[in-house]
């Protein structure tokens, strides 16, 4: 069984490695998708989890795989044509998708396909996609942040996307608009909600919550800045802004999740079965109960 595996992935890995040379590149380029590396690690530890599940069910190969690795190199022909790396990349998803069902079967397709589709958190967004995004958020961390910062009492206001403080002005750049936060939390709360058991509507607003997470940790570290710049001086506050405040910001999310969960685990209560009432005698006394005849 090793054979086919072994031909389809090198096969795969043979047709998609210009484009997975160019993702891997962005990744150690782009601070917004520098979470890429880890994103297969996950999706192998998560299969890795679920290894004695999958080793006790049957292999009952499907030919619907072949329809979704005809999909796949559709997509990338697509996503090739046109240059598009994203879309050209997102075929790894639907041909190992088509892989796993087409040698395996549904039953251990059912069990590895949230692994195959956390993948999709490697892929860089299209520009399209950051242009549209960037320019609004932007706006809300610069206005959110010089509101924070005269509401804890330091002269500050928003001038397009720069915040003039006493002894200073902040540069909200697009690089630090909060996208880079923004993707990094999305995927970082729905790996989380694959690796917790806990009911399906907590997960859900977990993952939903990621938006939020981000933007509040983005304009705390926007805000923070703001006070060491007026406090420590400007060059201890560029070094933190440019260097520590990113790293800082993943803790701090993670705190911020650690609380929800502990909210929802207060309001959205789990009802537990109530196991049926034994009338009269119970199993162990019944036995003792002498018979006639």
């Amino acid at each position: 069984m090793l054979v086919p595996w072994l031909l389809l992935l090198v096969g795969v890995a043979w047709a998609l490695w210009p484009v997975m040379g160019t993702m891997a590149d962005r990744w150690a380029r782009d601070p917004r998708y520098a979470h890429g590396y880890l994103v297969p690690v996950f999706s192998l530890g998560w299969l890795w989890s679920r290894r004695s599940a999958m080793a006790s069910l049957s292999l009952r190969p499907s030919g619907w795989g072949l329809l979704l690795i005809a999909l796949g190199a559709a997509l990338q022909l697509f996503g090739g044509y046109f240059r598009m790396n994203p879309i050209e990349g997102s075929a790894l998803i639907l041909y190992l998708a088509g892989i796993t069902l087409l040698l395996a079967g549904r039953q251990v397709f059912a069990q590895a396909w949230q692994a195959i589709a956390f993948l999709v958190f490697m892929l860089p967004l299209p520009w399209s996609i950051e242009n549209a995004m960037g320019g609004p958020l932007q706006a809300i961390a610069t206005r959110a942040s010089s509101f924070g910062l005269q509401t804890i009492g330091l002269p500050a206001f928003a001038e397009g996307n720069v915040i003039h403080l006493e002894k200073g002005r902040i540069g909200v750049v697009e690089a630090c608009s909060g996208l880079s936060m923004l993707i990094t939390f999305v995927a970082l709360s729905t790996a989380a909600a694959l690796a917790i058991r806990r009911p399906l509507l907590d997960k859900i607003v977990l993952v939903a919550s990621s938006i939020p997470v981000a933007l509040v940790a983005n304009i705390a570290r926007i805000m923070l800045t703001g006070v060491l710049h007026e406090t420590a001086g400007k060059g201890f506050a560029d070094h933190f802004y440019h260097d520590l405040a990113g790293w800082l910001m993943i803790p701090f999310a993670l705190v911020l999740y650690w609380l929800e969960l502990q909210v929802l685990t207060r309001i959205l209560v789990q009802e537990e079965e109530e196991a049926p009432l034994l009338v009269g005698l119970t199993p162990a006394r019944s036995a003792r109960v002498p018979t006639t005849g």
